[in-house]
């Protein structure tokens, strides 16, 4: 199975990152992604994928909250980062109106530049969107049939948000969050409506610590050695076997990120 998105430059990981890595392939993960959110963790994410070729790639972004600092040589950086044949998206990017660490202008501004950069390059993009989604979707729609693929990761929206994605072909990643009872609970439901090519998984981590695993993990940190559990609980919402559904989604994101098959774990 494959971590479509998972922070491991995050400094939560630095006294074990290597110990992170093998007990996530001793898990059955693949491969993993790890999300570039801004220049310096971008060019961080790079180096530890290379550090772990055919088992680690990267994207290469600047998330929302730091969209306040994108200019013309941001976007020349990102460029050069994604020269690299580690690199696999464009992203993470996007619109984030819960927070607006960014102002919306600013967030927009971000985005647009790395949707056609993403064009350009004809790389995936790799997206955040909270509190936005009419927005996100307008933005987003003019580049859609231009872009090899995109994905809306760590999906938490309603119904309807979801069909507006769906309509415009985004594939959708589900973290986590479906296993918080507080907050996810809706994601139970929703994961049965998104197409079988179209759905990926992701931990996120070491943010959103599935909240329904028992025994409860010591630790609040999330990694991706947990991604089978949270794989099993959307196989499980969908009706699916386990198996079946993390070979379904396997092959989605390797077509996705374009990979090959990895390593032998």
């Amino acid at each position: 199975m494959i971590d479509i998105g998972v922070n491991l430059t995050n400094k939560r990981f630095q006294k074990d990152i290597n110990e992170v890595i093998a007990n996530a392939k001793q898990a059955g993960v693949s491969s993993m992604i790890i999300t570039g959110t801004n220049l310096a963790e971008s060019e961080a994410a790079l180096q530890l994928a290379q550090n772990y070729p055919d088992y680690l790639f990267s994207t290469a972004g600047i998330h929302p909250h730091d969209a306040d600092s994108f200019d013309k040589t941001s976007l020349n950086q990102l460029r050069s980062l994604a020269q690299d044949p580690s690199v696999k998206a464009i992203g993470e990017c996007g619109l984030d109106f819960n927070r607006n660490y960014s102002t919306p202008a600013e967030q927009e501004y971000a985005f647009i530049e790395q949707l056609e950069l993403a064009v350009e390059l004809q790389l995936p993009v790799f997206m955040h969107e909270r509190d936005a989604n009419q927005r996100f979707i307008e933005l987003l729609s003019p580049y859609v049939k231009q872009l090899p693929n995109a994905v809306l990761h760590c999906f938490t929206g309603d119904q309807f948000d979801l069909q507006r994605c769906l309509e415009i072909d985004l594939h959708i990643g589900i973290t986590g969050w479906i296993c918080d009872e507080r907050r996810g609970a809706h994601l139970l439901e929703l994961v049965k409506l998104i197409p079988a090519n179209r759905l990926m998984i992701e931990t996120d981590s070491p943010y959103l610590l599935p909240r329904s695993m028992r025994p409860k993990p010591k630790s609040s940190r999330n990694e991706p050695k947990y991604l089978p559990y949270i794989a099993q609980t959307i196989a499980h919402a969908r009706q699916q076997n386990v198996e079946q559904f993390i070979e379904q989604t396997t092959q989605t994101s390797r077509a996705f990120f374009n990979i090959g098959r990895a390593l032998t774990v």
